[in-house]
């Protein structure tokens, strides 16, 4: 299940200003996902958030997007085209182009994972300082049994899981207020393409995990940024969540191509 919001975390605030959310049109509809800045004019995110894109892309740095329905992004004049240029600037929004990373399997094949893209903005963006790219390999000197007692700090512009306002009190995802969010959660599993982690926001090593709409997201360490949401394990999003390692050379050589 592609992750779309942050279990469990906490408003985001000013604390992680590069990282922004996306908008964009594919054939099947509008979508959202998170991204990070990683220069003035490349944000980082994941391949399914790129894939199939039509047209630009929107992109907004806003911490808080809208605390209730309906949002405040722009239609476009042609939906089977997607967003123009000018219709996402007109909004007050940035406008970029999306590009998929070309060994992507899909989500099909474990090993070569490789869920990555970036929108290359078509302005620079100036007064925030983008995220710094983990050196090579640098997941790997936290192998099991140090990756259990090390903390990621994940952010997104998911949804928030918890107990409605009314009605049954079974907690649940909720899209609003839609906001940049953060959480902790130990490392549980590391593979050659995969950071797994446990997001459950029981568990007192942490405050929680990544839900539908973190998609793309950061993944932070020491103060580098070491992995993009991929995936969830469940429709509550109170389980384990697998990031995508971009401080792999098939995934860091592709992306300093657009730096």
């Amino acid at each position: 299940m592609p992750a779309s919001a942050i279990t469990g975390g906490a408003s985001d605030g000013n604390r992680h200003p590069n990282v922004a959310l996306i908008r964009y049109y594919r054939p099947d509809g509008r979508f959202r996902c998170s991204a990070t800045l990683i220069s003035p004019t490349v944000l980082l995110t994941t391949a399914h958030c790129t894939q199939g894109t039509l047209g630009k892309t929107l992109v907004t740095f806003g911490s808080v997007i809208a605390e209730n329905p309906p949002a405040p992004f722009p239609a476009a004049a042609d939906p089977g085209k997607g967003y123009t240029a000018d219709e996402i600037a007109k909004a007050g929004y940035l406008s970029g182009t999306a590009h998929t990373h070309p060994q992507y399997s899909g989500f099909t094949d474990l090993d070569n994972w490789n869920d990555v893209g970036v929108v290359v903005l078509d302005k620079p963006v100036s007064g925030i300082a983008p995220a710094k790219l983990a050196p090579s390999r640098y997941l790997d000197a936290y192998e099991q049994p140090k990756l259990n007692k090390t903390i990621f700090t994940f952010v997104g512009y998911g949804t928030e899981v918890r107990k409605p306002l009314t009605g049954p009190q079974k907690p649940q995802p909720m899209s609003y207020p839609l906001m940049r969010r953060f959480a902790e959660s130990p490392g549980q599993k590391l593979t050659e393409q995969i950071l797994q982690v446990n997001g459950n926001y029981n568990d007192t090593r942490g405050t929680g995990g990544t839900c539908f709409g973190d998609s793309g997201g950061p993944g932070f360490h020491g103060g580098n940024l070491v992995t993009v949401t991929s995936y969830g394990y469940t429709d509550n999003c109170r389980y384990l969540g697998g990031m995508q390692r971009v401080d792999i050379p098939v995934v860091l050589t592709w992306v300093r191509s657009f730096l």
